[in-house]
């Protein structure tokens, strides 16, 4: 499962540069499923921030507005390709999508946010993006999350009784907008689940995208 989760992410390259995740980094969320998302906020900073302020740089004469939506859209049809791909390999591609789509999602929110000047190296910056997939109810809740102070993000409902795989796709699930709680079944069956997860990746993203435009475009 991790080299089909590293395909993914690779595929997603040929399409449109895209940093890979981390070496390591789905053995700690496998390992680690209730920190699943903190884990991916915290590498998705260190990888993601160094890109983002140099497209900043390279787009300074765009309107900042017009280069963060360029941003979300360009994430969205991504998003939309990676979900058909995965979608192929029917139950057996779930968990890879939903790692790869949280991925995708992180780097998004970062460019948007280097879109409207705010510093993509700044510590609340993976904060935001835990808070704004609902995951905290504030920003600077989850950034004390991430310190390792703060009441644990696991706590905040109900997933006591899962383990392995089932608990990380429940938290994967949680951090990518809850749009795969849907149509559960039609997606273990490879080609018919194509369509429905390129939909839906491309739904996560786009909600995501309308709120971080509203939260740094103000």
């Amino acid at each position: 499962m991790a080299d089909r989760f590293v395909k993914g992410i690779q595929s997603l390259e040929r399409i449109d540069p895209l940093e890979d995740a981390p070496r390591g980094l789905w053995e700690q969320v496998r390992a680690r499923p209730d920190r699943a998302p903190e884990l991916i906020a915290l590498a998705a900073a260190e990888r993601f921030a160094p890109g983002a302020e140099q497209w900043k740089a390279a787009h300074a004469g765009d309107p900042s507005a017009d280069l963060a939506r360029w941003a979300v859209k360009s994430h969205i049809r991504i998003s939309r390709l990676e979900g058909a791909a995965a979608g192929l390999a029917g139950a057996w591609g779930i968990v890879p999508d939903l790692a790869a789509l949280a991925w995708l999602q992180s780097r998004m929110v970062f460019h948007v946010g280097a879109s409207f000047g705010f510093d993509p190296r700044h510590p609340m910056r993976p904060a935001e993006l835990l808070a704004l997939q609902g995951l905290y109810p504030t920003a600077q809740e989850a950034r004390e999350a991430l310190d390792g102070v703060g009441r644990h993000a696991a706590l905040a409902y109900a997933e006591g009784k899962m383990s392995g795989d089932g608990k990380l796709q429940g938290r994967l699930v949680k951090m990518v907008g809850g749009h795969f709680t849907k149509k559960v079944a039609a997606k273990f069956i490879p080609g018919v689940a194509s369509p429905i997860m390129a939909i839906q990746n491309g739904n996560a993203v786009a909600e995501l995208g309308e709120s971080a435009l509203r939260f740094y475009g103000g």
